[in-house]
């Protein structure tokens, strides 16, 4: 990906975002811009307008941590769309490369090893899978293969969360609130591009996905970043219905770039009586799957 245009449109698109109002600015009359213009977040970031215009272009390359962190404070960036504006300074100056492994496997090149998958199948309460940046799916339980089935049960997905998402019509009904599980889907694959520029299958599953979804198109180019650590989800799954799950994301020690992430319900809950009406059902696949009575 070209960093100075992905310097350029992330910076334009935080700006675009911060009225006069939310930096404490007068509005003032004949504003030609969304949000504020580059001389108010030179000002609000103490140096001059020529230097920050630069840095706008996409030009990061030698710019000192302390002057990333006064233009994060001046756009009031969080901590995903800092760390996102570090990792693009980074490989402006080329030091990811230092940091990032030698060889990045792709997903056809990586498999569990026994002691992980043990792991996994210990795991019982809930779905737990493994995935890397790209969303895809690299190894779960029993569970998680029978919450994700709509998932494993097209190959066009690849067993990619991502592709699902936008690519499979499918997803509209296991994601009830499908518009922000898109919006999630895209700020995750943008928040990997930003932390490894150089991986080709990333670059080549932003190329599908921009080509064949509009929804995913307009949603990349906003340049939103985001943690995506623990959180609660709803789902409508085929077997059981309705669903609502909390998540934790683990990142793994042993495997760099690789998440562990566990669904669990509320103790007591409707979602998790229909947790233990899948699992049941995954046990015994011969079986048809229960009907959800929504």
């Amino acid at each position: 990906m070209d960093n100075q245009a992905e310097v350029r449109e992330f910076l334009t698109s935080r700006r675009a975002k911060i009225t006069p109002e939310k930096a404490g600015l007068p509005a003032g009359p004949r504003r030609r811009v969304p949000g504020l213009r580059r001389s108010e977040v030179a000002a609000l970031a103490d140096v001059s307008v020529e230097y920050y215009a630069k840095l706008e272009r996409g030009n990061l390359a030698g710019v000192s941590p302390a002057v990333l962190e006064v233009v994060a404070r001046a756009l009031q960036l969080d901590d995903a769309e800092r760390a996102h504006l570090m990792n693009l300074a980074q490989a402006a100056d080329g030091s990811d490369a230092l940091t990032r492994p030698r060889r990045r496997r792709t997903k056809d090149q990586w498999k569990a090893h026994r002691s992980l998958q043990w792991t996994l199948d210990a795991v019982t309460a809930g779905p737990a899978f493994v995935g890397n940046g790209r969303m895809d799916l690299l190894a779960a339980n029993q569970l998680a293969r029978a919450f994700y089935a709509d998932v494993y049960g097209n190959p066009q997905n690849q067993a990619n969360l991502a592709r699902f998402n936008f690519l499979d019509p499918t997803s509209r009904r296991f994601y009830p609130d499908w518009d922000l599980a898109a919006d999630v889907a895209v700020a995750i694959l943008r928040t990997e591009a930003g932390r490894n520029p150089h991986d080709k299958d990333l670059h080549d599953l932003v190329g599908e996905l921009s080509t064949c979804s509009d929804a995913f198109r307009t949603r990349w180019g906003a340049h939103n970043v985001r943690h995506h650590g623990t959180g609660t989800k709803r789902f409508h799954h085929q077997a059981v219905g309705d669903l609502t799950l909390a998540y934790e994301g683990l990142e793994m020690a042993a495997e760099h770039g690789l998440t562990l992430t566990i669904y669990t319900a509320e103790p007591g809950s409707a979602s998790e009586e229909s947790l233990r009406l899948l699992a049941s059902w995954a046990a015994t696949p011969q079986t048809p799957a229960p009907q959800s009575s929504d």
